[in-house]
Protein backbone atom coordinates (compact mmCIF):
# COMPACT_ATOMS: atom_id res chain seq x y z
CA UNK A 1 0.00 0.00 0.00
CA UNK A 2 0.97 3.50 -0.93
CA UNK A 3 0.59 5.93 1.67
CA UNK A 4 1.06 9.73 -0.02
CA UNK A 5 -1.15 11.18 2.58
CA UNK A 6 -0.94 11.79 6.43
CA UNK A 7 -2.99 13.63 8.91
CA UNK A 8 -7.20 12.40 10.50
CA UNK A 9 -8.48 11.91 7.05
CA UNK A 10 -6.30 9.28 6.45
CA UNK A 11 -6.56 7.54 9.99
CA UNK A 12 -10.39 7.78 9.81
CA UNK A 13 -10.29 6.08 6.52
CA UNK A 14 -8.48 2.86 7.49
CA UNK A 15 -9.94 2.75 11.56
CA UNK A 16 -13.33 2.74 9.25
CA UNK A 17 -12.37 -0.25 7.05
CA UNK A 18 -11.07 -2.16 10.06
CA UNK A 19 -13.72 -1.65 12.17
CA UNK A 20 -11.38 -0.75 15.35
CA UNK A 21 -10.91 2.62 16.91
CA UNK A 22 -7.45 3.54 18.01
CA UNK A 23 -6.97 5.94 20.77
CA UNK A 24 -3.28 7.93 21.09
CA UNK A 25 -2.86 7.89 24.90
CA UNK A 26 0.93 9.40 24.49
CA UNK A 27 2.33 13.05 24.76
CA UNK A 28 4.11 14.03 21.76
CA UNK A 29 7.63 13.89 22.50
CA UNK A 30 10.91 15.78 20.69
CA UNK A 31 12.85 18.79 20.82
CA UNK A 32 11.91 20.88 23.61
CA UNK A 33 10.53 17.86 25.65
CA UNK A 34 9.30 17.81 29.05
CA UNK A 35 11.92 16.14 31.56
CA UNK A 36 11.95 15.52 34.90
CA UNK A 37 13.94 17.86 37.12
CA UNK A 38 17.40 16.35 37.12
CA UNK A 39 17.48 14.61 33.80
CA UNK A 40 19.36 15.71 30.61
CA UNK A 41 17.71 17.56 28.04
CA UNK A 42 16.85 15.35 25.08
CA UNK A 43 19.14 16.42 22.33
CA UNK A 44 18.52 16.08 18.81
CA UNK A 45 20.69 16.41 15.45
CA UNK A 46 20.28 16.07 12.06
CA UNK A 47 23.40 13.80 10.61
CA UNK A 48 21.87 14.15 6.64
CA UNK A 49 19.45 16.90 5.96
CA UNK A 50 16.95 16.98 2.51
CA UNK A 51 18.58 20.17 1.42
CA UNK A 52 22.31 19.05 2.10
CA UNK A 53 21.92 15.11 1.50
CA UNK A 54 18.64 14.73 -0.46
CA UNK A 55 18.20 12.10 2.94
CA UNK A 56 16.72 12.81 6.30
CA UNK A 57 18.27 11.02 9.59
CA UNK A 58 18.60 12.30 12.99
CA UNK A 59 20.46 11.26 15.73
CA UNK A 60 18.63 11.08 19.21
CA UNK A 61 20.05 11.29 22.93
CA UNK A 62 18.09 10.67 25.25
CA UNK A 63 16.98 9.25 28.57
CA UNK A 64 14.47 6.57 28.27
CA UNK A 65 12.27 7.59 31.11
CA UNK A 66 11.20 10.35 28.84
CA UNK A 67 7.65 11.89 28.08
CA UNK A 68 5.27 8.55 27.85
CA UNK A 69 7.38 5.82 29.21
CA UNK A 70 7.49 2.08 30.10
CA UNK A 71 9.29 1.62 33.83
CA UNK A 72 10.76 -2.11 33.28
CA UNK A 73 11.29 -3.93 36.92
CA UNK A 74 14.83 -3.85 36.81
CA UNK A 75 14.54 0.16 37.27
CA UNK A 76 13.80 -0.09 40.71
CA UNK A 77 14.53 -3.87 42.04
CA UNK A 78 17.17 -5.33 41.60
CA UNK A 79 17.97 -8.75 40.14
CA UNK A 80 14.63 -8.52 38.23
CA UNK A 81 13.42 -8.77 34.30
CA UNK A 82 14.88 -6.15 32.25
CA UNK A 83 13.03 -4.54 29.50
CA UNK A 84 14.15 -6.99 26.75
CA UNK A 85 13.41 -9.69 29.34
CA UNK A 86 9.82 -8.91 29.94
CA UNK A 87 7.31 -11.33 28.13
CA UNK A 88 5.18 -9.83 25.03
CA UNK A 89 1.66 -10.73 26.47
CA UNK A 90 2.59 -8.08 29.70
CA UNK A 91 1.77 -4.98 26.93
CA UNK A 92 -0.89 -6.38 25.44
CA UNK A 93 -4.63 -6.67 26.78
CA UNK A 94 -8.01 -5.96 27.98
CA UNK A 95 -8.23 -3.31 30.55
CA UNK A 96 -9.81 -0.12 31.78
CA UNK A 97 -9.12 3.77 32.41
CA UNK A 98 -10.75 4.81 35.38
CA UNK A 99 -11.38 8.34 36.53
CA UNK A 100 -9.66 9.11 39.86
CA UNK A 101 -9.47 12.93 39.84
CA UNK A 102 -6.85 14.35 42.43
CA UNK A 103 -5.29 17.96 43.18
CA UNK A 104 -2.31 19.06 44.59
CA UNK A 105 -0.16 16.64 46.32
CA UNK A 106 -3.47 14.41 47.21
CA UNK A 107 -2.78 10.70 46.89
CA UNK A 108 -4.47 8.11 45.05
CA UNK A 109 -5.35 5.38 47.62
CA UNK A 110 -6.46 1.57 47.41
CA UNK A 111 -9.90 2.38 48.54
CA UNK A 112 -10.49 4.79 45.54
CA UNK A 113 -9.04 2.07 43.25
CA UNK A 114 -11.58 -0.40 44.94
CA UNK A 115 -13.99 2.22 43.96
CA UNK A 116 -13.29 2.75 40.23
CA UNK A 117 -15.15 2.44 37.54
CA UNK A 118 -15.60 0.14 35.25
CA UNK A 119 -14.46 -2.07 37.77
CA UNK A 120 -10.92 -3.01 38.09
CA UNK A 121 -10.18 -6.70 37.68
CA UNK A 122 -7.33 -9.76 38.25
CA UNK A 123 -5.35 -9.56 34.38
CA UNK A 124 -6.04 -5.81 33.46
CA UNK A 125 -4.15 -3.28 32.10
CA UNK A 126 -5.05 -0.07 34.18
CA UNK A 127 -5.20 3.33 33.40
CA UNK A 128 -5.64 6.07 35.99
CA UNK A 129 -7.11 9.31 34.86
CA UNK A 130 -6.63 12.43 37.60
CA UNK A 131 -6.50 14.87 35.38
CA UNK A 132 -2.97 15.51 35.50
CA UNK A 133 -2.22 14.84 31.90
CA UNK A 134 -3.49 18.80 31.28
CA UNK A 135 -0.75 20.43 33.10
CA UNK A 136 1.79 18.25 31.17
CA UNK A 137 5.19 20.57 30.01
CA UNK A 138 8.26 22.12 31.69
CA UNK A 139 6.87 23.16 34.54
CA UNK A 140 6.62 22.87 38.38
CA UNK A 141 3.32 22.35 38.43
CA UNK A 142 3.34 19.24 36.20
CA UNK A 143 6.71 17.46 38.13
CA UNK A 144 6.62 18.85 41.87
CA UNK A 145 2.91 19.62 42.83
CA UNK A 146 1.18 16.36 41.39
CA UNK A 147 -1.04 13.84 43.27
CA UNK A 148 0.10 10.42 42.99
CA UNK A 149 0.28 6.37 43.84
CA UNK A 150 1.90 5.77 47.19
CA UNK A 151 2.15 2.66 49.16
CA UNK A 152 -0.84 1.26 49.53
CA UNK A 153 -2.39 1.58 46.74
CA UNK A 154 0.87 -0.39 44.93
CA UNK A 155 0.08 -2.99 47.42
CA UNK A 156 -3.23 -2.98 46.16
CA UNK A 157 -2.52 -3.38 42.36
CA UNK A 158 0.15 -6.30 43.34
CA UNK A 159 -2.63 -7.85 45.46
CA UNK A 160 -5.39 -7.72 42.74
CA UNK A 161 -2.60 -9.30 40.08
CA UNK A 162 -3.02 -6.94 37.77
CA UNK A 163 -0.90 -6.71 34.00
CA UNK A 164 0.05 -3.79 33.74
CA UNK A 165 -0.51 0.22 35.02
CA UNK A 166 -0.48 3.67 34.05
CA UNK A 167 -1.05 6.69 35.45
CA UNK A 168 -0.97 10.32 33.74
CA UNK A 169 1.61 11.88 36.34
CA UNK A 170 4.75 12.41 36.47
CA UNK A 171 5.78 9.15 37.84
CA UNK A 172 4.38 5.92 39.34
CA UNK A 173 5.06 7.32 42.84
CA UNK A 174 3.53 10.81 44.46
CA UNK A 175 6.44 12.93 43.97
CA UNK A 176 7.18 13.70 47.79
CA UNK A 177 7.77 9.88 47.38
CA UNK A 178 10.62 10.21 45.11
CA UNK A 179 13.43 11.69 44.93
CA UNK A 180 12.17 15.24 44.72
CA UNK A 181 11.22 14.43 48.59
CA UNK A 182 14.05 14.08 51.21
CA UNK A 183 14.56 10.26 49.25
CA UNK A 184 17.60 8.71 47.54
CA UNK A 185 19.37 10.84 45.76
CA UNK A 186 17.31 13.97 46.98
CA UNK A 187 18.49 13.42 50.54
CA UNK A 188 18.32 14.96 53.31
CA UNK A 189 16.37 18.38 51.46
CA UNK A 190 14.83 16.90 48.19
CA UNK A 191 15.79 17.66 44.75
CA UNK A 192 13.16 20.48 45.01
CA UNK A 193 14.15 21.68 48.70
CA UNK A 194 12.17 24.53 47.87
CA UNK A 195 9.07 22.62 47.16
CA UNK A 196 9.64 20.40 50.62
CA UNK A 197 9.56 23.57 52.32
CA UNK A 198 6.36 24.80 50.49
CA UNK A 199 4.61 21.60 51.54
CA UNK A 200 5.73 21.93 55.54
CA UNK A 201 4.63 25.61 55.44
CA UNK A 202 1.02 24.30 53.63
CA UNK A 203 0.22 21.50 55.90
CA UNK A 204 2.40 21.87 59.49
CA UNK A 205 3.87 18.28 59.12
CA UNK A 206 6.87 17.36 57.51
CA UNK A 207 7.31 15.63 53.99
CA UNK A 208 9.71 12.52 55.62
CA UNK A 209 6.82 11.88 58.22
CA UNK A 210 3.75 11.70 55.15
CA UNK A 211 6.06 10.18 52.34
CA UNK A 212 8.28 7.68 54.70
CA UNK A 213 9.12 5.46 52.18
CA UNK A 214 10.95 5.94 49.13
CA UNK A 215 8.81 4.43 45.81
CA UNK A 216 6.77 2.58 47.39
CA UNK A 217 4.67 1.61 44.33
CA UNK A 218 7.21 1.48 42.06
CA UNK A 219 8.98 -1.08 44.13
CA UNK A 220 5.50 -3.02 45.16
CA UNK A 221 4.38 -3.77 41.38
CA UNK A 222 8.02 -4.34 39.76
CA UNK A 223 8.81 -6.44 42.01
CA UNK A 224 5.79 -8.85 40.86
CA UNK A 225 6.53 -8.29 37.60
CA UNK A 226 3.57 -5.48 36.99
CA UNK A 227 5.30 -2.64 34.25
CA UNK A 228 4.37 0.85 34.88
CA UNK A 229 4.16 3.73 32.38
CA UNK A 230 4.19 6.99 33.16
CA UNK A 231 3.23 10.80 31.95
CA UNK A 232 0.13 8.81 29.39
CA UNK A 233 -1.48 11.79 27.82
CA UNK A 234 -3.35 12.29 24.33
CA UNK A 235 -6.35 11.04 23.83
CA UNK A 236 -7.09 9.68 27.60
CA UNK A 237 -9.69 11.76 28.41
CA UNK A 238 -11.76 10.04 25.14
CA UNK A 239 -11.34 6.79 26.66
CA UNK A 240 -11.57 7.15 30.19
CA UNK A 241 -14.56 5.26 31.82
CA UNK A 242 -13.89 2.44 29.28
CA UNK A 243 -13.35 -0.96 28.99
CA UNK A 244 -11.28 -1.35 25.77
CA UNK A 245 -7.72 -3.18 24.04
CA UNK A 246 -4.19 -2.08 24.93
CA UNK A 247 -1.06 -1.81 22.91
CA UNK A 248 2.14 -0.64 24.12
CA UNK A 249 5.16 -2.29 22.61
CA UNK A 250 9.02 -0.71 24.33
CA UNK A 251 11.93 -1.76 22.21
CA UNK A 252 14.06 -5.06 22.41
CA UNK A 253 16.58 -3.69 24.46
CA UNK A 254 18.62 -6.53 26.09
CA UNK A 255 19.57 -4.34 30.08
CA UNK A 256 17.14 -1.91 29.72
CA UNK A 257 15.50 -0.33 32.59
CA UNK A 258 13.29 1.56 30.66
CA UNK A 259 11.35 2.26 27.17
CA UNK A 260 9.78 5.59 25.40
CA UNK A 261 6.42 3.57 24.24
CA UNK A 262 3.41 4.66 22.30
CA UNK A 263 0.41 3.76 24.33
CA UNK A 264 -2.59 2.71 22.45
CA UNK A 265 -6.08 1.94 23.24
CA UNK A 266 -8.58 0.09 20.95
CA UNK A 267 -12.04 -0.17 20.44
CA UNK A 268 -14.08 -2.30 18.51
CA UNK A 269 -17.91 -0.53 18.41
CA UNK A 270 -19.11 -3.72 16.60
CA UNK A 271 -17.56 -6.07 19.24
CA UNK A 272 -16.89 -8.56 16.47
CA UNK A 273 -13.14 -8.16 15.24
CA UNK A 274 -11.14 -11.18 16.52
CA UNK A 275 -7.53 -11.71 16.10
CA UNK A 276 -6.50 -13.54 13.19
CA UNK A 277 -5.64 -17.07 14.03
CA UNK A 278 -2.79 -17.38 12.07
CA UNK A 279 -3.85 -20.26 9.65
Amino acid sequence: MTINVRGTDYEENLSNKMGLQFYDLSHPWGLGQPCWPYFEDVKIERLHSMARSGVLTQKITTVMHSGTHIDAPAHVVEGTAFMDEVPLPHFFGTGVVVSIPKGKWEVITAEDLENASPQIREGDIVIVNTGWHKTYGDNRQYYAYSPGFYKDAGEWFAKKKVKMIGTDTQALDHPLGTAIGPHGPGWPNGLLPDVNREYERETGRKVIDDFPYWEPCHQAILKEGICGIENVGGEIDKVTGMRVTFAAFPWRWTKGDGCIVRLVAIVDPSGQYRIESGK
